[in-house]
């Protein structure tokens, strides 16, 4: 239908625009030297690679391009910034959502509260790649886990999404009840109670579960707004 095209040429066109917003926000790096990942950085760095072949090296040789991201290190107006290196050196920064002109194609990444929801290159074509997590950090840890026990991570990403399922619902039961005790509407449909009523402790509780939900679909990349910003 007509309607349905002009939308999706609207969407086109929008992320056209701020796809070139984003690449204007690329920067030089500073040549600076990528740094080993440590343990303690579970949970506040991602750090993705990826090996491409370079018209421009002799003899074919692969280019490794490495996206560093600081979760917790924003710049001055809040934003994370985004680290591209090119075989260990810094060689382009900008901040997230970030766009990156590599050798066929893009390097796409994108931030969440929670960790990355996206980090893949984009071909010409437009066929995208996943790029490969570092083995030492928390996302590199749980796709070993995934090659590894295929049974047991599916049943962990089953679980956060039922975990993530339940905030949702107390999120909808928080909406809905207020409006539905407004005095015109609770004069039409009577007296209205939430279904359920969690103490202090166990409220506390389920946000810390479906924070931890989110952060293990985010070692993922798995990202959903209806589930993990409206589950949290």
């Amino acid at each position: 239908m007509c309607w349905q095209q002009d939308r999706a040429e609207g969407r086109e066109m929008f992320a056209r625009w701020r796809r070139r917003r984003a690449l204007a926000r690329v920067e030089p790096g500073d040549g600076s030297t990528l740094r080993r990942f440590r343990w303690w950085q579970q949970l506040s760095r991602s750090l993705y690679h990826l090996d491409t072949p370079s018209a421009g090296t002799e003899g074919g040789a692969p280019v490794r391009w490495s996206v560093d991201v600081r979760q917790w290190r924003t710049d001055d107006n809040g934003y994370v910034k985004v680290h591209l290196h090119r075989d260990g050196r810094e060689h382009s920064v900008a901040r997230a959502p970030a766009f990156f002109p590599v050798d066929g194609g893009t390097i796409e990444v994108a931030t969440s509260s929670f960790g990355l929801r996206r980090c893949h290159l984009v071909t010409e074509d437009g066929t995208e790649q996943q790029l490969t997590p570092d083995p030492r950090s928390a996302e590199g840890r749980r796709a070993r886990l995934e090659r590894r026990r295929p049974a047991l991570s599916r049943a962990v990403g089953a679980v956060s999404i039922m975990t993530l399922l339940v905030g949702v619902a107390l999120l909808l039961q928080q909406i809905a009840v207020p409006l539905l005790q407004i005095p015109p509407v609770a004069a039409r449909i009577g007296p209205v109670e939430p279904l359920i009523d969690l103490p202090t402790w166990l409220a506390i509780a389920v946000a810390v579960a479906a924070a931890a939900a989110s952060t293990e679909r985010a070692l993922r990349l798995r990202y959903r707004w209806y589930l993990d910003a409206a589950g949290n």
